[in-house]
C-alpha cells in the first residue's frame, strides 16, 4: 500500500483561462483550460497516478482492483464518494444549480451535489452568485429571463482570496469571472443551467437551458448569510490547521506547513491532499522515501496508512470523508 500521486483530466469550457496552466504547471493541451479533476473517478473526467506500481491506471481502475483502499465506510461503493477540482473562471460561469441526491438518483442516475469552494486567488471585484435575493417562483423566474432581468434577482457576493463558501444542493449558484478556485463536491457531474448570457458553444448554437428540472430543484427562499463563520485557526509547531467545512459528505482542513506536520489515516476513509502552494514531502510507514509533491498536486491516500508526515513549505487543503 503507497500513497498515489495523481494527474488529473482537464476540460476546455468556454469561461475558462489559461492559469491552471501558467501557475500550476497543468500539461494538458486545452485551450482554454477551465477545469482539472484532480482526484476523481468519475466516467466524465478520471485522474490517473503517475508514480509507483500503479503508474498509467487510473484511480478508478485501482480502487476496483483495491476497494478496500477507501475504507471501511466506503469499500463496497469502489469509486469515490468525492471530487476534487480546480477551476479558473476568466469569464463568469452560467448561473446553475445542481439537484439533491433524491432526484439525482430517480431522474439523472447519479449522486446529487453539495459542494464547497475556496477561493484560491481572486481579481479586484470579483463575485459570485449564493442564492436569491428574494423570494422567488418558477414563474417569477421564467419571466426574468425571458426579459433578460434575472441578475435582478441573485445574491452576489463579493469574494477575495481565502474566501470558502459551502453550496447546498438545490442553492442557484455561479463563479464569478476573475476567481480561482478549490471545489470539492460529491462524485457528480448533474447541473441544470438557469441562465447562460445568451452565450454561444462550439456548435455555433446557443448552449442549452434546463430551467424545468432546475425549477423541480430550486430553493426559491431568499438567501440567508452565505458567507462561512469566522473560523479557528490553530497554531501548533511547524504547521497550522484550519476547518473550513465539515458536512455529511466530507470535511476539508487548509493547512499551512512550514516545518512539518503529522496526521493519521485509519481503516475507515482514505484521505487527500491537495497543494495550493509551495512544495514538500509526504512521509508514511510503508515508504523508505518521502512521496514529493508541489503546487497543484493531489496525492490520494489509501485508508489505514497509519501515521503520516508532511514534511517542507507548502499551503494544503486536506479532505477525509
Amino acid at each position: 500500500m503507497q500513497p498515489l500521486l495523481l494527474t488529473p483530466s482537464g476540460k476546455d469550457y468556454l469561461w475558462g483561462g489559461e492559469r491552471l496552466k501558467t501557475e500550476y504547471n497543468k500539461k494538458i493541451n486545452l485551450t482554454p483550460l477551465a477545469e482539472t479533476w484532480e482526484c476523481s473517478t468519475h466516467p466524465d473526467g478520471p485522474s490517473t497516478v503517475v508514480v509507483g506500481k500503479y503508474a498509467g491506471k487510473t484511480l478508478a481502475e485501482v480502487l476496483q482492483d483495491n476497494p478496500e483502499y477507501l475504507g471501511s465506510k466506503y469499500e463496497t461503493l469502489k469509486e469515490l464518494p468525492v471530487l476534487i477540482k480546480f477551476i479558473d473562471a476568466q469569464s463568469d460561469l452560467s448561473v446553475q444549480v445542481h439537484p439533491s441526491d433524491e432526484y439525482a438518483r430517480i431522474h439523472e442516475n447519479q449522486n446529487g451535489k453539495s459542494e464547497m469552494w475556496y477561493v484560491i486567488d481572486a481579481l479586484p471585484g470579483s463575485k459570485l452568485v449564493h442564492g436569491f435575493e428574494h423570494d422567488v417562483t418558477k414563474e417569477i423566474l421564467r419571466k426574468a429571463i425571458d426579459d433578460g432581468r434575472l441578475q435582478d434577482y441573485l445574491h452576489y457576493v463579493q469574494v477575495k482570496k481565502g474566501d470558502t463558501f459551502f453550496m447546498p444542493s438545490g442553492t442557484v449558484h455561479a463563479i464569478g469571472a476573475g476567481t480561482l478556485i478549490a471545489e470539492i463536491q460529491e462524485n457528480s457531474n448533474v447541473t441544470y443551467r438557469v441562465y447562460d448570457y445568451d452565450r454561444v458553444g462550439k456548435d455555433g448554437q446557443k448552449r442549452p437551458l434546463h430551467f424545468d428540472k432546475a425549477a423541480e430543484v430550486l430553493n426559491m427562499k431568499r438567501s440567508g448569510n452565505v458567507r462561512q463563520a469566522p473560523r479557528m485557526v490553530h497554531y501548533y509547531y511547524g504547521c497550522s490547521r484550519e476547518l473550513l467545512v465539515r458536512c455529511k459528505y466530507f470535511e476539508t482542513e487548509k493547512i499551512v506547513v512550514t516545518k512539518g506536520f503529522s496526521f493519521s489515516v485509519l481503516d475507515s476513509s482514505f484521505q487527500v491532499l491537495l497543494c495550493l502552494n509551495g512544495e514538500g514531502g509526504l512521509e508514511t510507514e510503508t515508504e523508505n522515501r518521502p512521496l514529493r509533491f508541489s503546487k497543484g498536486s493531489c496525492v490520494f491516500i489509501p485508508a489505514n496508512m497509519g501515521r503520516c508526515h508532511v514534511i517542507g513549505q507548502c499551503e494544503l487543503l486536506k479532505v477525509r470523508c
